[in-house]
This record gives structure tokens, sequence and C-alpha cells, in this order.
């Protein structure tokens, strides 16, 4: 493989929303290659803004910085201009510098998943949060919640989530993200990393078959309750510490987010160098950013005054300015390795035939 392969084929496995991997790349030379990205927001109720894609790409680009690390070579990044924001193109050479040592994160990239199962309650250790505090950089800060703070987040995830559970729209993004009767997927969640137990899942797998019988069970037979107690409130209650990665200011654009993706990754790489598991909490963050904007995301009136009190409660928890200016959320704690997880499409077919890059962002 030549290096710009090498570092790609490293770099594929950064974490995306729904493990719906918004990158292609087109190789140049054996250093230097053009990442052609997209979000999800004409379709993902959860990425309306195109933000949280954003995020990803950032993470991609960041985890592209440390595997050219591990090969002594230094990437240098462009932003390519793109008509849209929705299809964004970076400019990837790879450049040979003795000075450059391997990164440690490198040796974790393979190893970082989503675990949304509960940990175990023992509080992170002053060290363990001064390094994960100093992995998000200085345009980042961390706000902890710990202690008897675990229930209030716990509840506000519990109470969130019917958000989600309630409306066509998400019910729609579920139906085509969830692989059923799998322990590992490339393309998709598969359900046995869901979080819920064998009930849960029969449950789930029923009821994804139609928007009718969602919001049937829902509705009339309390269905919500089951995946919000087991995915929501138990999880939540058990585990070290619920946490917000805050940016020193709100984002504003495109390159506010792909910072914000850098810190995330690196945050969750160095969670996993520590032993710590990870799972993100961004349903709170999406909904009460969009009642903030006032943004229609569904006609169900239920769940746009649902997404209000969100906001309300996620400012009242973690104070005005942490809640606007919030970019990642979720929860960490000790717990053993998950045997189900979302794989990746292998590099081959991420690759694409090269077109010609733009003129540079």
């Amino acid at each position: 493989m030549t290096p710009i392969e090498r570092v790609l084929d490293l770099a594929r496995w950064a974490p995306s929303g729904d493990n719906t991997q918004p990158w292609r790349f087109a190789l140049v030379a054996p250093a230097e290659a053009i990442i052609y990205t997209f979000d999800t927001r004409s379709h993902c109720v959860y990425d309306l803004t195109g933000g949280p894609s954003q995020i990803a790409v950032g993470a991609l680009l960041e985890t592209i910085r440390i595997a050219a690390s591990t090969l002594r070579m230094r990437s240098e990044i462009e932003r390519l201009r793109t008509p849209t924001e929705e299809s964004l193109q970076f400019r990837v050479r790879l450049i040979g510098d003795d000075s450059v040592q391997a990164d440690a994160l490198a040796d974790f990239i393979l190893e970082r998943c989503t675990d949304r199962r509960p940990f175990s309650r023992r509080p992170a250790t002053p060290a363990e949060k001064d390094a994960l505090e100093a992995s998000v950089g200085t345009r980042h800060r961390i706000i902890w919640f710990e202690g008897p703070k675990r229930r209030s987040m716990a509840r506000l995830m519990f109470d969130s989530s019917k958000i989600r559970l309630t409306i066509p729209e998400a019910y729609a993004v579920h139906r085509e993200v969830i692989e059923w009767h799998a322990r590992t997927s490339e393309t998709k969640i598969p359900d046995q990393a869901v979080g819920l137990d064998p009930l849960g899942l029969v449950l789930m797998r029923w009821a994804m078959q139609s928007w009718l019988r969602t919001r049937i069970l829902g509705s009339y037979f309390g269905g919500t309750l089951l995946p919000r107690l087991q995915l929501e409130l138990m999880p939540g209650m058990r585990c070290a510490a619920h946490f917000l990665i805050c940016a020193m200011a709100p984002a504003n654009g495109v390159d506010d987010y792909l910072r914000a993706g850098a810190a995330v990754q690196r945050f969750w790489l160095t969670a996993e160098r520590l032993g710590l598991r990870h799972q993100p909490e961004m349903t709170p963050l999406i909904f009460a950013g969009y009642a903030r904007e006032g943004r229609r995301f569904t006609d169900v009136s239920s769940a746009v005054e649902r997404a209000h009190w969100v906001a309300r409660r996620l400012t009242v928890l973690a104070g005005r300015e942490a809640a606007e200016t919030a970019v990642w959320m979720g929860r960490i704690g000790v717990g053993s390795r998950p045997s189900a997880r979302s794989l990746r499409r292998p590099l081959s077919d991420l690759l694409i035939l090269p077109r010609a890059p733009l003129e540079i962002g």
C-alpha cells in the first residue's frame, strides 16, 4: 500500500453518526488524496444543520493526522471551495518529516467504539480527568457531571429520548441504520450493539416493521418506557460521569465544527488509552439546539414542546454559556470491551475515481 492508502485505511475508523461514514477518497499520488464528504441534513432529523456530520469529518481529519504520524509524516490538509457546505472537499498531502514522532493515540484508533452498556460507577481519577481535559486542547473545555449529578443527567437522557421514539422523522432514520440479527456491521449499527436485552430487541424488531406499529406501541402500550429505561436511565446511572465538551464560543460555521470533531476524537482516543468506555449522548444537545433556533424538526407538537423543556433543563444543569457552546455530550466509565460493535467499509469501497479539485476555500 502507498503511504496515503495506509493512512486512509486507518483513518476510515473515525466515528460518524449511525456509522454513516460520510466520506469518500480519491487517490491522486502515493502521498496525496482528495477527500469528498457529505452531510445528511436532507434526510436525517439528527443532522438538520449539518453540524453533527461536520464534527464527524473533523474527527476523520484528526485521525488522518494521527495516522500519518506513525509513518513519520505530517499531513497538510486544505479545505477546498465548494458550492455548498453540504458537500465538503479536502486535499491531503503527506510530507516526510524525521522530527515527527508517532502519536500514542494511534494505537487506539481501531479499538475505539461506542459502548451503550452500563459501566462501573467508579469515579474518574484526578489523573484521568486531567488527561481528558488536556486532550481537547485550548479551544475547548470539559464540564463534568459526577456523583449525584449523574442522576439528573440520566433523567435528562430518559426524558429527551422520548422525542426520538415518538416522531416519524426519527423512525425513518432508525429503520435504515439498524442491521438485524447481527453482532457486527460494516455499514450500520448491529442490533446486538444497541443496548437492549433480548425482550427489548424482540419488541423493537416488531415495532420497526412500520411506523404504525411504532406509534401504536408507544401511544397505547407504554412502548417507549422499556427502551428509555434500558438505553438511557439505567446506563445513565451506571457510569463514572457524564460530560460536556464546550467550545470557548458558540460554533459558527464549518471550521468550528471541524475543530470540535478533532477535539472529540482526541478525547475519545484518550479515554480508550485510559481504559475508559464512552457513549455519546447527543440527543439532548441536538433537540435543545433546534428549540433555541426555532427550527421545526417535526409536526408532532408534543415533541416540539419536549425539545423546549430539554433546552431549559440543560441550561439549568450546565449553565447558559455551557449549554449554548456545547459541541459534544457523553458518559464514560470502566467496562469490559463490547463483543458487538459497528465496523467500517473496507478502503476499497470508499475509493472513487479522482475528480478535478475545486479552489481552496
